[in-house]
């Protein structure tokens, strides 16, 4: 097979997006506002669910995008860029807006080019490196689409075998958008179940409760704060930068579960660092168990990360406040999902928050936050369904991380005809 190094400017070119007006963003709309958060650091895109931003005012129409066009990112806010460059294909049409930013890629040369493959040849790391190596800024970095084009790529001169280059590696992306719509699936299931029964009220033989201060007889207002009190829940802060050292992560080990790796009740893997095994043993007190709760102590103090059985034995970082519970009168997933409620978020942000310094939470703002305690046969049933979907969760999880590593194996190697096709 024969491969040509060519400038990217010989086949595509770059369209600058539209700087939308401020006085038009909404929290909630039918168009959503793409930014270069939306791009995934290994590429594709990447929705950001509540914290989505929206779009209500008026705008050219040509900046509303299609289903199939392919933008990338033109700014990194963070000095190392690890999404400068970056490709992500718009899935829908009629729904996400072309924002400044992010550029529209334009093929001029189709006959030389497939699309996915030149998706994937825009998420490779000799490209990547190339834009990192040529942005401007020492603190927000930027590209521009005079940089982009000048970027040299190698690329098989038959379209046909390009095809099948994308084609392959297009499989392990669908795997993975499947899995991960499927565990979106099953959190919502779950979320509306327990709004049904805790929120609403509406659990099964509600309609033969009496109710006492808007809440069942029998049912209990508390605080995390309470179940310390009584020995059910403990909280430990993580290791201080004293007792783990920058100098001691290594490339391969014992994960450590940082503030930047937690999301809405899950855990991302992506960005894991790790430590030798006996620096985790000495801190042993910091290794994690399933059922586990972790916060960030820094930043999004409102997320929190259930810890599944596949992370059983990683540690909580420096940045991480760990709940457990220690009795039956506890269910790590109830309280969880509970955590999950915009109404508990919220209240955590309000008391984290500082216009002076990053939202910061510690162990006795945790304490104060509110928990409902049912009767144990509505607690025994919803850990039951909550259980079984959480495994599901991690069985998907661990499928889709393995789906992610034998992609990022192979794209390199298939990208530059190391392994033919």
């Amino acid at each position: 097979m024969k491969w040509e190094t060519i400038d990217l400017g010989e086949i595509i070119d770059i369209k600058h997006g539209y700087a939308f007006k401020s006085e038009g963003y909404s929290d909630a709309g039918d168009l959503v506002l793409l930014t270069p958060g939306n791009c995934d650091e290994s590429g594709g895109l990447k929705l950001k669910g509540d914290k989505e931003r929206y779009y209500i005012g008026e705008f050219p129409p040509e900046f509303l995008l299609n289903e199939g066009d392919m933008l990338v990112v033109m700014t990194d806010l963070i000095n190392t860029a690890p999404i400068l460059g970056g490709s992500f294909v718009i899935p829908e049409s009629n729904k996400f807006l072309h924002n400044q930013r992010l550029g529209l890629v334009q093929t001029i040369d189709e006959p030389r080019i497939d699309q996915t493959f030149l998706y994937f040849l825009l998420n490779t790391f000799e490209y990547r490196a190339q834009v990192r190596g040529s942005a401007s800024g020492a603190t927000v970095r930027h590209t521009c689409r005079g940089r982009i084009k000048a970027c040299k790529v190698r690329i098989p001169r038959d379209v046909a075998y390009q095809r099948r280059v994308g084609k392959i590696l297009s499989a392990y992306g669908d795997l993975i958008e499947n899995n991960r719509r499927r565990m979106a699936l099953l959190e919502d299931a779950a979320r509306q179940l327990y709004r049904e029964w805790f929120v609403r009220l509406r659990f099964p033989g509600y309609e033969h409760t009496t109710r006492s201060h808007g809440i069942p007889d029998g049912w209990k207002r508390l605080t995390i704060g309470d179940y310390i009190e009584r020995g059910c829940i403990t909280l430990q802060t993580g290791p201080f930068g004293t007792q783990l050292k920058a100098s001691e992560y290594v490339d391969a080990g014992t994960p450590v579960i940082n503030v930047r790796n937690i999301g809405f009740g899950e855990i991302r893997s992506e960005k894991l660092e790790f430590v030798p095994e006996n620096v985790a043993e000495k801190l042993d007190i910091h290794i994690l168990k399933a059922g586990d709760i972790v916060f960030g102590r820094k930043g999004a103090v409102d997320r929190h990360a259930l810890i599944h059985t596949n992370q059983v034995g990683w540690m909580q970082g420096s940045d991480c406040i760990r709940l457990r519970a220690h009795s039956e009168e506890v269910s790590p997933i109830f309280v969880s999902f509970g955590l999950r409620e915009q109404s508990h978020r919220d209240w955590i942000l309000a008391q984290c928050s500082n216009k002076a310094t990053m939202a910061s939470l510690n162990q006795d703002v945790i304490s104060r936050i509110s928990v409902i305690e049912p009767d144990r046969i509505i607690l025994r049933q919803f850990d039951e369904f909550g259980s079984e979907i959480v495994r599901q969760q991690a069985k998907l999880q661990q499928q889709t991380e393995k789906a992610i590593a034998a992609r990022d194996l192979l794209l390199p190697r298939l990208m530059s005809g190391e392994i033919a096709v």
